[in-house]
């Protein structure tokens, strides 16, 4: 890591000691390969056992954290998009798309321990340590179905009024979920399964990425409008907004360096510092892959992660198929580390 510039500032009441990157702020460590076939979604950290679970279209693929090698995978799965850990209970939990079911796997051996049905499609999903309930966002129902992380039962299902994208838990029995369509975010409470707030995100639109500053309550919000909205967790005020790139799909906060990430289709991440609690500044912008638009941190080494792949040239626009995705290239899976420097 090259050595930065401290630079010391007073806002307000807050002594900000923040960090000037000499030479950008994030540069690629090592390219990973993995191999395959198929698309990604999201991938997941767990810094304590110091593994990384990636998604790869009917698989979980399963790094370690610190060599980078490949321990493992989860198998037979259909269509993967998020995976969540219950590290105290030993459990790992992946959607399955296409099957409109939660895989329960064991975290040591990684073999399945059970599938639990949800509604349609779904999506992101997140493990609430308060509650020890797994939320699961269904992203063709305008539904959450919630999941008892011990008995794998479900426990009910909460109905948003919107289509969900990427949600946060804050430990203190609160969920956050954004509604891509509706452009807002909901707090929903995890106890009682109800959602208690509803605010809009003007002027973000298209909401998807979501990332969480536990300490200062403040939620960081990638829009598909190109803005990174940064709004208060607890009375939905928007504190600010940043321009980003294009076609956000996840986002990341560091608590102990207080830089928020967004990741891009476009293959750019922009990294934003929390001055204080009301205040924000951009340290720059560093580009990644084409595609790379799924990361994950280490909030340990303050590492990120991102799944990358090569495409083949799209389709030809037709009325059946106006918009074609282009695939990946068999073969050129593989995951990105940036470290700072």
């Amino acid at each position: 890591m090259h050595a930065g510039k401290i630079v010391v500032s007073v806002i307000g009441s807050f002594l900000v000691l923040s960090v000037a990157f000499a030479q950008g702020p994030y540069h690629q460590l090592r390219k990973i390969p993995i191999g395959g076939e198929g698309g990604w979604d999201y991938l997941t950290s767990d810094i304590t056992a110091r593994r990384l679970y990636v998604s790869h279209s009917s698989r979980v693929e399963v790094l370690d954290l610190d060599s980078g090698a490949l321990v493992g995978a989860v198998e037979n799965l259909s269509g993967v998009h998020g995976i969540a850990v219950a590290p105290e209970l030993g459990r790992g939990f992946i959607t399955n798309g296409k099957a409109d079911a939660v895989t329960i796997f064991d975290l040591k051996t990684l073999q399945k321990l059970g599938e639990v049905k949800t509604a349609g499609n779904p999506d992101a999903i997140v493990y609430d340590p308060a509650t020890q309930r797994v939320f699961v966002n269904n992203g063709k129902s305008d539904s959450t179905t919630v999941i008892d992380a011990k008995g794998g039962g479900v426990v009910g299902t909460i109905d948003l009024g919107g289509a969900p994208e990427f949600a946060a838990v804050d430990g203190q029995g609160r969920l956050y979920v954004n509604l891509e369509d509706k452009s807002m975010v909901l707090k929903i409470n995890t106890r009682e399964l109800k959602v208690e707030d509803r605010w809009p995100l003007a002027p973000g639109q298209e909401p998807s990425s979501l990332s969480l500053d536990l300490l200062h309550r403040r939620l960081f919000i990638g829009c598909r409008n190109k803005l990174l909205v940064i709004v208060d967790a607890d009375g939905g005020k928007v504190i600010s907004s940043f321009p980003i790139g294009d076609h956000v799909d996840s986002g990341a906060y560091d608590p102990e360096k207080n830089l928020v990430f967004t990741a891009c289709g476009d293959g750019t991440v922009t990294v934003v510092h929390e001055d204080a609690p009301d205040a924000f500044s951009v340290v720059g912008t560093f580009p990644t892959q084409l595609g790379s638009k799924n990361m994950a941190l280490d909030g340990k080494t303050h590492n990120l992660f991102f799944s990358a792949g090569e495409f083949e040239s799209p389709e030809a626009p037709s009325a059946a198929n106006p918009h074609p995705r282009r695939k990946v290239k068999a073969g050129t899976f593989a995951v990105l580390e940036f470290v700072p420097g």
